[in-house]
């Protein structure tokens, strides 16, 4: 099998795969399909892609993410920009990390349901088995596979696919990697200048290549996830957040995890409104607003956020910083259609 071509950006490292499922051009075409492929879900009539959409930097739009039935998850469906250099997974969790692990909770989840699969998936694996086109993709995907096509084979292909969904040319990356000057607007410039800035400090925690703190890529496999606390909630003076959604600590059970959960991407962020884990900050200007304020100043929040003293104008251009993290080419790439 021929070699994948990444076609990655200036400056993108090769992104670490699996030795069980190596990236080929079939399994990702193949996963494209399977991306939009609606008998994945147990109404028939929601795909990754649902959830995922190409045009907001796959998201929803959404607060809170609808599962199949129409019931709302947790959490705001996280962006797949760049996923392949994800160290881990899942707003409040460091322990899937792998797309492989990953997919088995959309796919299979029953509390709540998201795609509502049961029985392993084996009504659509059924279905899709009585379409001649998918036989044959199945076979070409995985060669010398005695029975391709399986769903452990498509949930291989899905994570093969989003492993090709790199974002990385955005104006900001025509201005540091293009070495354009004329990328940027002077507004821009001076948001990225506050960005950066040991007194604004938004790069302590979305930092890095993907604005999201450690990433893992070929040479550099060993990498963690960062969780932060980010002052969203204080419902009881005493630090908490809501019972139902209480970030990290759900998994560690320590009390030092209390409100963390992972820090996000700022890649296309000025389409993924609205923000925060569970969607609760409409705009990049009440996000600038609440870093701001200094958040609720809890016991557990991450000592990082503080109070900062910013103009109008400041405000503006770290906005204006933010939307020239867009890369308009890679939510109209037809190859993620």
């Amino acid at each position: 099998m021929p070699a994948y071509e990444w076609r990655l950006p200036p400056g993108f490292p090769r992104p670490v795969v699996p030795a069980g499922n190596p990236m080929s051009a079939a399994k990702v075409e193949l996963g494209r399909r399977l991306f939009h492929e609606t008998r994945l879900s147990s109404t028939g009539q929601y795909a990754c892609a649902s959830c995922h959409r190409p045009e907001l930097a796959f998201t929803d739009g959404r607060a809170r993410a609808l599962g199949a039935t129409g019931e709302s998850v947790k959490h705001s469906a996280m962006s797949l920009a760049n996923v392949a250099y994800n160290p881990a997974f899942t707003w409040s969790g460091a322990r899937v990390r792998s797309l492989e692990s990953q997919m088995r909770q959309p796919l299979f989840t029953q509390h709540p349901v998201e795609m509502g699969l049961s029985s392993g998936g084996r009504a659509a694996v059924k279905a899709l088995s009585a379409e001649a086109a998918y036989r044959d993709q199945f076979a070409a995907a995985f060669p010398g596979d005695t029975a391709p096509l399986s769903m452990a084979n498509i949930i291989k292909a899905i994570a093969a696919f989003e492993r090709s969904l790199i974002s990385g040319r955005s104006a900001f990356d025509r201005y540091v990697y293009d070495d354009d000057p004329t990328a940027l607007t002077d507004s821009e410039k001076r948001g990225m200048a506050l960005f950066f800035s040991v007194r604004v400090g938004c790069a302590q925690c979305h930092s890095g290549l993907n604005f999201s703190g450690p990433l893992i890529y070929q040479g550099h496999e060993k990498q963690g996830a960062l969780f932060a606390n980010t002052g969203l909630y204080d419902v009881d003076g005493r630090g908490s957040y809501p019972v139902h959604d209480q970030g990290l600590i759900d998994v560690t059970h320590r009390a030092a995890d209390m409100g963390k959960f992972r820090v996000p991407t700022l890649r296309n962020v000025a389409l993924t409104a609205p923000y925060m884990h569970d969607g609760s900050v409409p705009s990049l200007e009440q996000v600038i607003d609440h870093y701001a304020r200094g958040g609720r100043k809890s016991p557990y929040q991450d000592s990082r956020i503080r109070p900062l003293a910013l103009s109008q104008t400041e405000r503006a251009d770290l906005v204006a910083f933010l939307r020239s993290l867009t890369d308009r080419e890679f939510v109209a790439d037809p190859r993620f259609r």
